[in-house]
């Protein structure tokens, strides 16, 4: 299936939690698998997504986009039925100084420390069964992320991207200062 349906719609946004891998086109390189949450995800249309990507220790996945512009972002089930949901398709981080920035952040919730929207154009969306997913009640948010992002201010913000976010672990551009 090469769309977003109503049921994969209808599935995404009863999720808690999504990851999204990518990796460089070295063959030596740093394959990236990072967990998102925070009620960062939308879905544009019938085959664009976004995520509101939040500053964070590294820029792998705005470095492997920039480059090669391969991701796959995966929803399961960890209540209810098991089904696991992949989105293949192709990236880019739109930053704040991108003239689509302001329109995409208007889609998720206000909160400090957004550094880019992943915008994804979906290719492939690939539905399996997830019977090995274990059950696990969610809890709730972690707290952490905004307290920190509000503790920092934009100032703080933008000064710790400066000097962790610039590079990836490989050493491709991450996220503009």
């Amino acid at each position: 299936m090469s769309t977003l349906d109503a049921k994969a719609v209808d599935f995404i946004r009863r999720q808690h939690l999504f990851f999204v891998a990518t990796a460089p086109l070295a063959a030596d390189g740093h394959v990236n698998l990072s967990p998102k949450g925070l009620d960062t995800f939308a879905v544009l249309d019938e085959r664009t997504v976004a995520y509101a990507d939040l500053t964070g220790s590294g820029a792998e996945t705005a470095a492997h986009l920039r480059e090669n512009g391969r991701i796959v972002v995966l929803f399961c089930a960890f209540e209810g039925p098991p089904q696991i949901l992949r989105l293949h398709g192709r990236g880019e981080a739109i930053e704040p100084s991108h003239a689509d920035f302001a329109a995409l952040r208007e889609r998720f919730a206000a909160m400090e420390g957004v550094r880019a929207v992943m915008r994804i154009a979906v290719a492939r969306v690939a539905v399996s069964c997830g019977h090995g997913v274990p059950l696990m009640p969610y809890a709730g948010e972690r707290p952490q992320i905004p307290a920190w992002c509000e503790k920092k201010g934009p100032d703080g913000l933008a000064e710790y991207r400066a000097r962790k976010n610039r590079r990836s672990l490989d050493g491709l551009p991450g996220i503009e200062a």
